[in-house]
């Protein structure tokens, strides 16, 4: 009796060894979301890219097709694996503006600009804006609203005062737009834009011009900056027209700061001269955000090593296009996305 029972005990341990086994070598099976979640997993690297096409007058191509491309990274050839044009794409806006004391004679314009900015771009069933200001640091003075009578509101309420914190103020925007909320339904995809409305002074920020692009970078944020940096006319004022003439080459060095923001981005710097050119300018905006392409590729460098990256997209086969898009990205790892219903948030940084 005592030798069957020894014998059933290693009969057992060894079906319970071999189980063991079986458990190790079999794949894990997925992790169960918390309730009331839906964890969204990306086994593929890729790396998405929104851009335009202008020829030499400015004027939007959108009749391209895959083929017209060619994308490099480090000046290595890329295959784009997914390709379309995205021309209603819902927008997730920041309207950064500037209440310092270096735009206190002129803050009553950046308010009526940016309340013309969004009734002008904004889509009240589709896209959402929130308003941050900064002069000593930033503020969000209204959180993510398609509420355009609101918005306008809370833009005319603001005072002017203080220093300027320009960079920091686009690390915290860029960082708030990272986490936007996503569009109902089961395509996630949407256009980060910030707006900076400025004179691109600053005096105050504890970080560095290139750590505000790595943050707009980082969060895939397209910046566009309106200057202030000008005494802004009337289109009936009859002064010195060779001002005019020589606006575009007379940019002061805030404008400078606002033009490289625009170019590692993949936005557009304005410079409006008459007070009639920036209505001109936001509907520049909106017609560029409805006239986009959007491709994706695989890096051949797959090392997930943090470091920049430097992308350029050619036009194969026309010339006299320029394309833009941001300048790069840096090689961080995925991240699992958690999608919380009611709350529409994700943690998801993209490349």
């Amino acid at each position: 009796m005592r030798r069957a029972s020894v014998f059933c005990i290693l009969v057992i341990l060894g079906i319970s060894a071999g189980v063991f086994a079986q458990q190790q070598t079999t794949p894990p099976p997925p992790a169960q979301a918390p309730p009331g979640q839906q964890p969204l997993v990306s086994n593929v690297r890729l790396v998405d890219l929104l851009f335009t096409v202008v020829n030499k007058r400015e004027k939007f191509i959108t009749d391209l097709d895959q083929a017209d491309f060619k994308v490099l990274e480090d000046n290595q050839p890329q295959q784009i694996r997914f390709f379309s044009r995205q021309s209603d794409l819902p927008l997730r806006v920041a309207l950064l503006l500037d209440t310092s004391n270096s735009i206190r004679q002129r803050l009553k314009f950046e308010q009526d600009a940016a309340t013309d900015f969004l009734y002008n771009v904004l889509r009240s069933n589709r896209d959402q804006a929130f308003l941050m200001t900064f002069d000593s640091e930033p503020e969000v003075d209204l959180d993510y609203t398609s509420d355009l009578d609101k918005l306008r509101n809370t833009i005319n309420e603001q005072r002017a005062g203080g220093g300027t914190a320009l960079y920091e103020a686009i690390i915290a925007a860029s960082q708030k737009l990272a986490n936007a909320p996503l569009p109902a339904g089961p395509n996630p995809s949407m256009r980060r834009v910030l707006v900076v409305i400025s004179d691109g002074e600053d005096n105050l920020s504890r970080h560095t011009r290139a750590d505000a692009i790595e943050a707009a970078e980082r969060s895939g944020v397209v910046i566009y900056p309106i200057s202030t940096s000008t005494e802004w006319i009337s289109a009936e004022d009859t002064d010195d027209p060779s001002k005019r003439m020589n606006r575009k080459y007379l940019k002061s060095e805030g404008d400078e700061v606002l033009t490289a923001f625009a170019n590692e981005t993949g936005g557009r710097a304005f410079f409006p001269y008459h007070v009639e050119d920036v209505s001109e300018s936001f509907l520049d905006i909106a017609t560029e955000l409805r006239s986009q392409y959007s491709l994706a590729y695989s890096p051949v460098n797959g090392i997930v090593d943090g470091k920049y990256r430097k992308i350029q997209i050619e036009v194969v086969g026309r010339k006299g296009l320029d394309v833009r898009t941001r300048k790069g990205y840096y090689a961080v790892p995925p991240i699992v996305t958690t999608l919380v219903p009611g709350e529409g948030q994700s943690n998801q940084e993209p490349f």
